[in-house]
């Protein structure tokens, strides 16, 4: 496989990236989840009181990634608002990635750290994601798709990044309005100012590269562009060898940091997640981004995110490093029936291969 100049772009991405994971590490994020979307979605809920029973603490890297994204596609003339492309669905979508993600303990960026680190559970989980992202690509090939989006007033497009200005301003001015662990992963953080920057860093490198876990391996799935694997290697090699240097890699199953060793769950948890993802067009940070840059249909998916978040822990659905629960068990079945649904009932053969791309 030759590597063109364009596409050493996507590996200078996955390297930064990676670099930017192990700053956030060494500084004070949690082990093996420097930077999670999943985790730091969960952790902002909890930090503006939607979910009391998890981590708490509005995470500066999320706002960072937004406006990272913002600023670069405004600067580069990307930022168009567009939205209308099934928004309630996209918002349910949202909701069974994030219960998913919540039962394996992570999105695929933190799948990846976690591999990182030398958590064998994360490659258990390898098998569930990839699963789920083939699921998708099926129905993708059988005319799957969520419709057209419009263009919209700037005001939609630039509404995502504004509340997200507003959370950072109640982070540092209005401390007291917020909630914030006293222990436990949420009461592990960089500094603010680290974690903004890392976020903006990370936003403008993901929104140049397009990266995305999911759309890298549906591309390598249906298309044999395998390019965006490399960004992916990228970011794995460059913290594994941040984690031997600081003597924080352990590599095994058992006490892993912030993760469970139920092999059957964590395999169907991230199907979840790539089944998932590939009908929205992109993983939870892909979704971010896009939202950054104008289009409210991922932000309505966010929004999606942020009540999985807030349904999975207030009504005890997420994992924890015990294992799974009962009640997440039962969510993982109703959650991938409603996948499904949505898939069979959204799929025309009339429409075949217009499936959505990130």
């Amino acid at each position: 496989m030759k590597i063109t100049r364009g596409k050493w772009s996507v590996v200078i991405a996955g390297v930064i990236i990676g670099l930017v994971a192990a700053v956030l590490g060494h500084f004070g994020n949690p082990g093996n989840m420097q930077l999670c979307i999943a985790c730091f979605i969960r952790d902002t809920t909890g930090g503006l009181g939607l979910q009391t029973a998890g981590p708490q603490y509005i995470r500066p890297e999320l706002i960072g990634i937004v406006l990272g994204a913002f600023i670069i596609s405004f600067i580069k003339r990307e930022h168009a608002p567009k939205g209308g492309s099934s928004p309630f669905t996209r918002f349910i979508l949202g909701m069974c990635v994030m219960v998913g993600a919540l039962i394996f303990l992570g999105c695929p960026i933190r799948m990846i750290l976690r591999i990182a680190g030398g958590d064998l559970n994360a490659v258990i989980g390898l098998i569930g994601f990839v699963g789920g992202i083939l699921t998708g690509v099926l129905f993708l090939n059988k005319g799957f798709s969520l419709k057209r989006n419009y263009d919209q007033p700037k005001l939609e497009g630039v509404a995502f990044p504004v509340v997200n200005v507003l959370l950072l301003v109640l982070l540092i001015a209005a401390p007291a309005l917020i909630f914030f662990s006293e222990k436990g992963p949420g009461s592990m953080k960089a500094p603010i100012l680290i974690s903004l920057a890392a976020g903006l860093i990370v936003g403008i490198v993901a929104q140049r590269s397009r990266l995305c876990f999911v759309s890298g391996t549906r591309d390598a799935v249906m298309f044999r562009n395998y390019f965006m694997l490399l960004c992916y290697a990228a970011i794995l090699v460059v913290v594994l060898i941040a984690n031997v240097i600081s003597g924080t890699f352990k590599l095994g199953f058992a006490d892993q940091p912030i993760a469970h060793t139920e092999w059957l769950w964590n395999i169907l948890g991230l199907y979840l997640v790539g089944f998932g993802s590939t009908l929205l067009g992109g993983c939870p940070m892909r979704q971010m981004i896009l939202a950054g840059s104008g289009n409210s249909d991922s932000a309505v998916t966010v929004l999606g995110f942020v009540a999985g978040a807030a349904v999975s822990h207030n009504f005890g659905l997420a994992s924890s490093a015990a294992g799974t629960t009962p009640n997440g068990r039962i969510a993982f079945v109703i959650c991938v029936a409603v996948v499904f649904a949505i898939a069979i009932f959204n799929t025309k053969k009339s429409t075949a291969g217009q499936g959505v791309r990130a």
